[in-house]
This record gives C-alpha cells, sequence and structure tokens, in this order.
C-alpha cells in the first residue's frame, strides 16, 4: 500500500450520493406538510405567534441562555471539587430539562377560561417540589461521595 491510500478522505472530495438527496427530499417533504398544516389550522396554530416564538426562542438561546451555561460551566469546573462535579452537572442538566418543559405550564399557555380543568395544578409549585427533590438527592449524593475515601 502506498502512503497516498492512507489518507483520510478529505471533506471536499466527498460528493453528496444519492441517500443524501433521498433523505434531504423527504425532510423538505415533511418540513413543507408541517408549514402547510400550520397555515391550513391558521386559528388554533396562530402563525404570528409562532414565529415570535421560535424566532425569540432561538434569540434568546443564543444571546442569553447558551453564554449562561458557559459562564455556569466555567465557574463549576472552579469552584465544585472534581469528585462532585459530575453529580452537580448532572443535577443542573436536570434541572435545566424540567425547568424548559414545564415553562409553558407554570406560564398557564394552555389554560382555557372556560374549561376548569385545562390546567388544574399550581405547576409552579410543582416544578419547585421537583427541582427540591433533584437538589436534594444530589446534595445526599455529593455528600456520600465526599465522605468516602477516595480509593473506593
Amino acid at each position: 500500500m502506498s502512503p497516498a491510500t492512507l489518507e483520510p478522505e478529505r471533506d471536499d472530495d466527498r460528493r453528496a450520493g444519492p441517500r443524501f438527496w433521498i433523505s434531504a427530499a423527504a425532510g423538505w417533504a415533511i418540513i413543507g406538510f408541517g408549514l402547510r398544516g400550520i397555515f391550513e389550522k391558521s386559528l388554533d396554530t396562530r402563525p404570528g405567534n409562532l414565529a415570535r416564538f421560535v424566532v425569540g426562542g432561538a434569540l434568546l438561546h443564543d444571546l442569553l441562555v447558551a453564554p449562561l451555561v458557559i459562564l455556569l460551566g466555567v465557574l463549576l469546573a472552579r469552584a465544585v471539587p472534581g469528585r462532585a462535579r459530575a453529580i452537580v452537572q448532572a443535577a443542573l442538566a436536570v434541572s435545566g430539562i424540567v425547568a424548559l418543559f414545564s415553562y409553558p405550564l407554570v406560564r398557564a399557555y394552555g389554560l382555557a377560561v372556560n374549561n376548569p380543568t385545562s390546567l388544574p395544578h399550581n405547576y409552579t409549585a410543582n416544578l419547585l417540589v421537583v427541582l427540591g427533590v433533584v437538589w436534594a438527592v444530589a446534595a445526599g449524593m455529593v455528600i456520600v461521595r465526599l465522605r468516602t475515601a477516595p480509593g473506593r
């Protein structure tokens, strides 16, 4: 074998094959189907509000959430002992996911005035309970991990 055959394939040498074009066409067809549904059911989907939500969410993520997560990660790496860092990272990840998914419920976006059972719980209190449990478990695990001998 010559050394030329052992070189890794460069990205600019590769051409898009049929699998790429088939999957791209299928993806665009699904996107088109979704967009058609958004505009055909505009009374329910409210395209203007949806567009503001999508664009606003992207801007919020890129300008606020991502920089805060990076800053939090740097601070976490400096402040938390190495043996406890993975537990704290996991608790932060679970907290972020739970908060993100409960946000529409906490904000009562699905509340229907004429249907008292549409959002029947106190979702803010429930979110705080779940986050309290997550952090209590994480604190317990950190205490156990820090008290055990390094060799165990």
